[in-house]
């Protein structure tokens, strides 16, 4: 049998995501990221962005673009989102209705920002399912930015719904939230990764996502020329707060974010090793190395090969079924 089917009967299976995503909102900077992914392969997804990349006035033109660009032959790997205008906009279902109608078929998710609970999110749902399903497409996954109150609150309840696959943190929205109790230096390093508040609301995304097989995403680094801050932060975010994908601004980020946020090449050799074993006998326990592995464990290397496998990493032949 395949893992999937002995590793997780009664649980949702995980879903599994590149642990980049790189946002670009003008014309130039959005053909630049699908160039450079068509270069280095579907190793990070790009999201396209309506909300920030968009000229006032100029949202129809900007939201047919994006759709073209998704549409088009340079989507390669089918690894293209977009972000949206939030509920209260008037070009949230302008976006939707104009995205979908080109590019529901290659579109790899939306982008929902500004939700302040669980119900704007089954409201952003309707809409979506809706035109989504006109253009021949079921169950468009959806990411969902959580930077308010609202939605900090109801973190769990919105990763629980079976449509949303990935939950981001807007954290620049959420400390101008705290209108001045928090410091804008939470905004960034180090202070990012120790003020209560900010770490609370981190901890809380990130439970709330593992505990329904989602994929949390850290928020942007805005320092974008020293690279090595960008590692750190992506380092920290992965080590200290159990991220698996974090938001890159500038094709500079992209590298460190895959190389830090993807697994180790010997823990992959290990995870490939085991589960071989494991296969041999049935997914019964097994040593290896003079270590117990059971089912437990094996739900662990699974996941580490399908975040390799996102990664682009090189994986032992002999793991190529197990995926």
């Amino acid at each position: 049998m395949h893992p999937s089917e002995v590793l997780f009967q009664g649980a949702q299976r995980p879903v599994s995501l590149p642990v980049c995503d790189h946002y670009a909102g003008s014309e130039k900077l959005m053909r630049k990221s699908i160039a450079l992914q068509q270069e280095l392969g579907p190793v990070f997804d790009i999201t396209l962005d309506c909300e920030d990349g968009a000229a006032a006035g100029n949202e129809h033109a900007h939201a047919q673009l994006i759709a073209g660009l998704i549409a088009g032959p340079d989507n390669r790997f089918g690894r293209i989102g977009a972000r949206i205008h939030d509920l209260s906009h008037p070009a949230f279902e302008q976006d939707v209705t104009l995205i979908c109608k080109s590019a529901a078929e290659r579109l790899a998710y939306l982008v929902l920002p500004k939700v302040d609970g669980v119900a704007d999110v089954k409201r952003g749902l309707d809409v979506i399912n809706h035109h989504a399903k006109k253009a021949g497409r079921d169950g468009l996954p959806l990411h969902v930015l959580i930077e308010t109150h609202g939605a900090l609150a109801e973190v769990r309840a919105i990763a629980a719904l079976p449509q949303v696959e990935c939950l981001s943190f807007g954290i620049m929205d959420f400390v101008s939230a705290h209108y001045g109790a928090i410091p804008g230096a939470a905004m960034r390093s180090p202070l990012q990764f120790t003020h209560p508040l900010v770490v609370r609301a981190k901890f809380e995304i990130a439970a709330a996502c593992h505990a329904f097989g989602k994929v949390p995403s850290h928020n942007v680094t805005t320092e974008i020329k020293d690279t090595a801050v960008v590692a750190e932060d992506a380092a920290r975010a992965g080590a200290e707060l159990g991220y698996t994908r974090m938001w890159s601004i500038h094709p500079n980020q992209i590298e460190p974010i895959v190389r830090t946020l993807s697994p180790d090449g010997s823990e992959v050799d290990e995870a490939a090793a085991i589960l071989n074993a494991a296969r041999q006998v049935q997914w019964g326990p097994i040593q290896h190395n003079g270590r117990l592995h059971d089912r437990a464990s094996y739900r662990y290397y699974w996941a580490i090969l399908q975040r390799a496998k996102a990664a682009g990493m090189p994986i032992p032949e002999s793991a190529g079924s197990l995926l």
